[in-house]
């Protein structure tokens, strides 16, 4: 019809939970659905990391809940999802846990359907049952309970009457798993002891469940609500009633190893972080990750390999990096045949590993100077150095001062990332941060402060020789150097340290 106003086709929504704080528990379905929104409406107890992956373009709302905080009501998000959905938009709307447990997920998916929106579920990990695992309760237990029930400890407050049935509750034959119920916790355990529920009944409170803040509290149903006001327990929180909350002194893994209980900061660019901190995990560490820079990619054009009698890689990053360049050139490991191929350290040598390549000269040292001295001894015509930006000149310098002809071949630099102050505050409340580069150290110094490191009680662990040069520039002293210049080797320090 002539004239007719064509209104755009609904977007689609992803109604996403991003699990209970751990990156690691969230779904593969949850992060390719990020990836791929044009608008990503997410709450505040979601996982720092949980946004990494999304498009650079991709507008990123705020409508978090906090208890005890500010809050977005949900008309908002309503109104800003149907705002967006209805212009076409593709819409993520994360949540933290599972979008259908305590989430709301069911009046979005509601509002979807009323307004003829596609849209999806993406499940994820309740926080009833992983906060629990994590503190070393099995919701379920063959001899001790063969049933669960999750309940709110935070109902309409715009309901005079509370919805819960509480002497049926008392008489549930099972796990009682309360969810938001911190402060109504007196409240609680004193109706499920007027319902028949016994005084000496063990219960838990785990705060911050499955996050390296987590804590967990522990008494009967007649004083849990004292405990946790004594320890100062505060949301996010989940109450779990039952036999099976006396096991957290048992079965509780989280925190078990050589660095039990020791917090730990993770410095590292993200890509490079993630992994650093699951071996500081498994050794039982409370891994903090302030990741103070961020690995930014350079646009290059390789030259003719062919030209060069000898590579040098000064980083891993360099290592993989250059790699990337092979592969968008079409090229392989097998382009860099015939050159001699020497790398500062360790690190460097085994991200060439990584990639088929067994360099040639590996020094004891991590050190661009004892790289030079080892090259000073041999035959270099012409070299190509596969380096950061900011990178020391110390080996092409001494390349040339030999008389080779140097190329060098930018590759990334590294860009410092802003802390929010929440990373920052538990940056400088942790007992160690591990440098694993003087840009780290730079860019981490300059987003919390020196005066604020001198003035906390965080010990500092360097990974060699030009990451503590940086740190003494900072007006900094480490209280380790780890002997083996490798991320590793900087945690086997560490682990040797608090040992010992």
């Amino acid at each position: 019809m002539k004239g007719a106003r064509h209104l755009p086709r609904p977007g689609r929504v992803w109604l996403i939970g991003a699990g209970p704080g751990d990156p690691g528990l969230m779904t593969a379905r949850s992060l390719e659905v990020i990836a791929q929104a044009d608008v990503i409406l997410a709450d505040k107890l979601i996982p720092p990391t949980a946004l990494d992956g999304a498009r650079s373009d991709a507008e990123v709302i705020d409508v978090g809940k906090l208890g005890g905080g500010p809050q977005v009501p949900q008309e908002e998000t309503h109104r800003l999802l149907l705002e967006h959905a209805l212009a076409g938009r593709s819409v993520a709307r994360v949540k933290g846990g599972d979008p259908f447990v305590f989430g709301r997920g069911g009046e979005e998916a509601q509002l979807c359907r009323e307004h003829g929106i596609p849209f999806e579920v993406v499940p994820g990990v309740t926080a009833g049952i992983a906060a629990s695992a994590y503190a070393g309760i099995p919701v379920t237990h063959r001899d001790l309970s063969s049933a669960v029930a999750f309940v709110t400890g935070h109902e309409n407050p715009e309901r005079p009457e509370s919805r819960i049935d509480w002497p049926a509750l008392a008489a549930f034959p099972g796990t009682l798993v309360f969810y938001m119920g911190v402060k109504a916790l007196p409240r609680i355990a004193e109706q499920l002891v007027a319902g028949g529920r016994a005084a000496s009944e063990p219960a838990a409170v785990v705060q911050s469940g499955t996050l390296p803040s987590q804590r967990v509290v522990t008494g009967t149903l007649a004083d849990i609500a004292a405990r946790a006001k004594e320890a100062g327990v505060r949301p996010p929180s989940i109450t779990v009633v039952g036999p099976v909350a006396g096991l957290t002194e048992e079965i509780g893994w989280l925190g078990r190893g050589p660095l039990a209980g020791v917090s730990v900061v993770v410095t590292r660019a993200r890509p490079q972080a993630s992994g650093m901190a699951a071996t500081l995990r498994d050794l039982g560490a409370r891994v903090v990750e302030a990741p103070a820079i961020r690995i930014e990619p350079v646009d290059v054009t390789l030259p003719d390999l062919a030209s060069f009698d000898t590579l040098v890689v000064t980083s891993p990053n360099g290592a993989h990096r250059l790699f990337e360049e092979l592969r968008a050139a079409g090229l392989d490991a097998r382009a860099l045949a015939g050159m001699r191929i020497a790398t500062v350290g360790p690190g460097s040598a085994n991200a060439l590993r990584s990639h088929g390549i067994e360099p040639d000269l590996v020094p004891g040292r991590a050190v661009g100077e004892a790289l030079a001295e080892a090259l000073s001894g041999l035959d270099v015509q012409r070299a190509l150095v596969a380096r950061a930006e900011e990178a020391r000149e110390v080996v092409p310098d001494a390349l040339k001062a030999a008389g080779a002809e140097v190329e060098k071949l930018v590759l990334y630099r590294t860009v410092p990332e802003p802390l929010a102050d929440r990373d920052r505050d538990a940056a400088l409340g942790a007992d160690w941060a591990l440098f694993t580069s003087g840009s780290a150290v730079r860019s981490f110094t300059a987003a919390v402060g020196v005066d604020a490191i001198r003035e906390s009680s965080l010990k500092l662990a360097s990974i060699g020789p030009v990451t503590t040069e940086a740190l003494h520039a900072a007006g900094l002293d480490p209280d380790v150097e780890a002997p083996e210049h490798t991320p590793s080797g900087l945690v086997s320090a560490l682990v040797e340290r608090v040992g010992g």
